[in-house]
């Protein structure tokens, strides 16, 4: 008897070791995936690594990974045209089936998974042009953009009459869709009302629809869907063989 109680407080003690020699090798892993990730996207902050399952040891002997979750914030996405690029605020990703070499230089996930969130006025600035005109003696300039309610955005229009600015902005309700999976559209669900005033639709459309490219994830993380919220868009991502390094 007094045996058995030995050997059971032996193996709690051994197994109270291995748990603390894991956690801290998860640690230290996620530090290095950290960092090796930073600079491969040449990212402005750290960003945030945790590997889930237990034991990370026995996972990482076998040079696979269950699951990483990955979170940047203010990622700086490429928009296409080279002239600018867009915030991103948040962008999260849950990473599957990470192989990775032995000496921790490459890894790469069989399929990813996230969301990403573009404030209001990171996407406007896609919206932005001068005033133009859209009827005889009408001009328009999309001025702001807000939650709409029910997934739409609201866009306003600062209009112009006759020479008069109008007192309050028109606006229109707009629909959000992903376009090939790099692009954000955003389109009027219906023409806005500019008091009566004839208009052109061609034109009205050319400044209240628009398009935002956002390409250059990390990985080669694609756009999925996208829903309007309070604060911005929320974007859903996805991909399959996303390199996280090397």
């Amino acid at each position: 008897m007094r045996a058995l109680r030995t050997l059971l407080i032996v193996a709690v003690v051994l197994g109270g070791i291995f748990v603390v020699v894991d956690r801290v090798a998860v640690n230290l892993a996620e530090s290095e995936a950290a960092d090796r990730l930073k600079a491969t996207e040449n990212l402005a902050t750290t960003p945030d690594v945790s590997i889930k399952g237990f034991p990370f040891l026995t996972q990482a002997a076998g040079g696979s990974l269950d699951e990483v979750q990955v979170g940047i914030e203010g990622y700086e996405a490429a928009t296409g045209d080279g002239s600018r690029r867009i915030r991103i605020a948040d962008l999260r990703a849950d990473m599957k089936g990470v192989e990775f070499s032995g000496d921790y230089s490459s890894a790469v996930a069989d399929r990813a998974t996230g969301t990403a969130t573009v404030a209001y006025d990171e996407l406007l600035k896609a919206a932005r042009s001068d005033a133009t005109q859209v009827g005889p003696g009408v001009t328009a300039e999309v001025v702001g953009l807000s939650d709409g309610g029910n997934g739409k955005i609201k866009v306003e229009v600062e209009t112009t009459v006759l020479g008069a600015e109008l007192p309050e902005p028109v606006s229109v309700l707009s629909s959000v869709t992903v376009v090939d999976g790099d692009t954000v559209r955003v389109q009027a669900d219906a023409l806005p009302s500019f008091g009566g005033v004839e208009i052109v639709e061609s034109r009205v459309r050319r400044i209240i629809d628009f398009e935002q490219r956002i390409d250059g994830l990390p990985g080669g993380i694609r756009l999925d869907k996208v829903e309007a919220a309070r604060d911005g868009v929320d974007i859903t991502v996805k991909g399959s063989d996303i390199r996280l390094a090397g």
